[in-house]
């Protein structure tokens, strides 16, 4: 039956194809609209509101069943919504994003006045509608001109990278003098130093020293100072901070995060 099931996919068009997988995401989704049915959060994102948030991956009250976010995303989000103008002020920017996020892509891409670069290593896999191409980008090798970008936004990316210092020069070399950007990773508050072994390549060993098959390091409490070493002018933002245990349960955000925003002077 599976090998039947195969080959029927593959003699399909491919647009028969996107719309059946939109169909059965749409089946899902009313199942678990109802089923997370109430008014006890709220996603800041795309403004609906649930009893709680999906699980996922163990984490209780974590991701959006409306537009797929994350906690790190909906306090990326708050911050920025907040603290820039990003998303109200109508000059026209290029804005580089890495992996991009759903929730952020359906909004940027369509920001008609923003000249919007989404990128990543393997853009195939990126299975939702795109209004914009997804580039192909190599973080370490990027082939994009010297002082171009007025905005990147980096997260969780950096986390996956081996050769991180080279990332974050030439994130660095990419972005306009006056720039800014934020590069969020995982952070590990009870570390000094980060910690990675370039002997562990395993997914299982990985998993064990880092917390995930794909990660390659715990980035510690000198994060920062990593990120200055590139040439960033880094300002480690305790945002959490600024919220009780209610609002970060209403809103679905992480318990401690820090928002490291950097600016190319």
């Amino acid at each position: 039956m599976g090998k039947i099931r195969e080959f029927i996919k593959s003699i399909l068009p491919e647009e028969f194809k996107y719309q059946y997988v939109l169909l059965r995401k749409f089946k899902k989704k009313r199942r678990l609209e109802k089923k997370y049915a109430g008014n006890n959060v709220k996603c800041l994102i795309c403004g609906h509101s649930y009893r709680i948030f999906e699980p996922f991956k163990n984490v209780t009250n974590e991701k959006c069943t409306n537009c797929i976010s994350m906690k790190r995303h909906r306090l990326l989000y708050h911050y920025l919504i907040n603290n820039t103008e990003l998303f109200s002020s109508k000059d026209s920017r290029n804005i580089l994003h890495f992996a991009p996020e759903k929730a952020f892509y359906d909004i940027l891409s369509k920001m008609e006045h923003l000249n919007y670069y989404p990128g990543d290593l393997e853009p195939e896999n990126y299975k939702f509608y795109r209004k914009t191409n997804i580039y192909k980008v190599n973080i370490t090798n990027l082939h994009f001109e010297d002082n171009f970008f007025d905005v990147i936004l980096c997260n969780h990316v950096l986390e996956h990278i081996m050769e991180d210092e080279v990332a974050m020069a030439e994130l660095y070399r990419v972005m306009k003098i006056g720039g800014w950007g934020i590069f969020q990773v995982p952070i590990d508050f009870h570390r000094d130093k980060t910690y990675e072994d370039p002997t562990k390549t395993t997914p299982d060993e990985r998993y064990q020293a880092f917390g995930q098959l794909d990660h390659v390091r715990w980035y510690g409490i000198d994060y920062p100072e990593r990120l200055k070493k590139a040439g960033f002018e880094v300002h480690d933002i305790r945002y959490t901070d600024q919220f009780t245990a209610e609002e970060k349960f209403k809103h679905g955000f992480p318990e401690k995060e820090s928002i490291y925003l950097c600016y190319k002077r």
